[in-house]
């Protein structure tokens, strides 16, 4: 909107001084005037042309940035629909190997909050337990899955991803 109004500013005043040395052309005012005011006059012209040019040259410029938000709006969608897939998919396979493991239904509760990297102490305030029971618990489903503690156990999950 600036811009705008700073064109139309300009295309005023340059309208304005061509009509003035049309004029002071019929009045024989002195040369060295007429040459001043025609200056200002091609001045703010090209100032004016700038403006356009910059103006188109913005407008083309935040269209195809549009349009490409628009096709990148529309991969992203493909991608959280993919990511949601996958974390379907990831969550079965985890569950698959609780089972797989035997672990109770509150061992796998407790598991799964291992993953998420709940402490002790913060497992035991969700599950409205004692902490001494969710550490009894993490050593259960440490010693049915055959790990060696937390990081272990978490890491088993992470392989498959880092294995290039």
């Amino acid at each position: 909107m600036k811009d705008i109004l700073i064109a139309a500013a300009l295309g005023v005043i340059m309208v304005l001084n061509s009509l003035d040395v049309v004029t002071d052309i019929n009045l024989g005012v002195p040369t060295w005037h007429i040459v001043q005011e025609s200056m200002l006059v091609l001045v703010s012209a090209v100032g004016f042309g700038y403006l356009l040019w910059e103006m188109r040259r913005r407008s083309r410029e935040l269209k195809a940035l549009k349009s490409n938000l628009s096709h990148v709006d529309r991969q992203l969608q493909t991608i959280t629909e993919e990511t949601r897939c996958a974390r379907t998919r990831y969550g079965e396979a985890i569950q698959r190997q609780f089972r797989d493991w035997g672990l109770t239904q509150s061992e796998q509760e407790v598991a799964m909050l291992l993953l998420k990297g709940l402490s002790f102490k913060e497992i035991a305030v969700v599950r409205d337990t004692r902490e001494k029971t969710v550490r009894q618990q993490a050593s259960a489903i440490y010693g049915k899955s055959g790990l060696e503690g937390r990081h272990a156990f978490s890491a088993s999950f992470l392989e498959d991803f880092l294995a290039a």
